[in-house]
């Protein structure tokens, strides 16, 4: 990743966001802390799309919108805020694509859509698989190891890696998450081919206007705290606490929606806003 937009930055505005007071020095403990922090500080939706546009990855409107704003947003401008974040840092970043497993039904192939990325940390031999952008209650809140079948622990969740069969010549890997039940269920599935930022260009408007895209016809919006994730789809309310248990809440209508994002998600829309029914 080139590190011309990298530097244009603000990472005190950036820092301030997330909550994030660490060290400025690219090690291991800081790509954990900022990971988390970002994870925990900004929310993940999709209005823009929603609202009839496709979001710009351009930094200084990222900047705007996900730190300057109380906004948030889908895999490609977290993740490209971050990548920023942590070339600036001094971070080694390779930007990543994988193809979504989660919720897949058996023999669906679905397109590579989703933005992750590959981080190497100065003097430690093990890269590291950051993605602040999956928007799920299964999603990463901390880096992980590129090691195969190794667990980590990101409390309060698991994940880990693993490798699988396919007949391409670059290893596949697998994210994984363990369920409340204690099984390893597929998160997406990526190989180690870099992405560069004109190929997401692409991707973000395939996402954002193409109308059998699901993310272009319903709000989808998470939030994760320490203690618990927060979903809502569509008029949809769902909590989910860190020992798995749920709580459904139905909206009732656009009105109630937006109360809701601004109360409980911390993202307020520009005045005389409407979602659509």
């Amino acid at each position: 990743m080139t590190t011309d937009s990298a530097r244009a930055l603000d990472l005190d505005a950036y820092a301030a966001r997330i909550g994030w007071t660490g060290e400025r020095r690219p090690t291991v403990e800081v790509l954990r802390s900022v990971h988390r922090a970002h994870a925990l500080g900004i929310p993940f939706e999709n209005l823009d799309p929603v609202l009839g546009s496709a979001p710009s990855l351009a930094l200084a409107d990222l900047e705007a919108k996900l730190v300057r704003s109380e906004r948030g947003g889908y895999c490609y401008e977290q993740n490209t805020l971050l990548a920023a974040a942590l070339t600036a840092l001094g971070f080694r970043i390779t930007l990543l694509c994988a193809r979504v497993l989660l919720g897949a039904a058996p023999g669906d192939v679905r397109p590579r859509t989703h933005m992750l990325m590959r981080v190497e940390v100065p003097g430690d031999p093990t890269p590291y698989l950051a993605d602040v952008g999956f928007g799920a209650n299964t999603s990463l809140l901390e880096p992980i190891p590129l090691v195969a079948d190794v667990e980590l622990h990101d409390a309060p969740r698991r994940h880990r890696l693993v490798h699988a069969p396919h007949d391409g010549p670059l290893e596949l890997w697998k994210l994984q998450a363990k369920s409340a039940g204690g099984e390893w269920e597929d998160q997406y599935a990526f190989t180690l081919e870099p992405f560069e930022a004109p190929d997401y260009e692409v991707i973000n408007w395939h996402i954002a206007t193409n109308p059998r895209s699901p993310f272009q016809h319903r709000p989808y919006v998470q939030r994760t705290t320490p203690d618990a994730h927060l979903a809502l789809m569509g008029r949809m309310l769902v909590e989910t606490a860190a020992d798995g248990t749920r709580k459904e809440r139905e909206l009732a209508d656009g009105d109630e929606v937006l109360r809701v994002l601004a109360a409980d998600f911390g993202i307020r829309l520009p005045e005389g806003t409407r979602l659509p029914d």
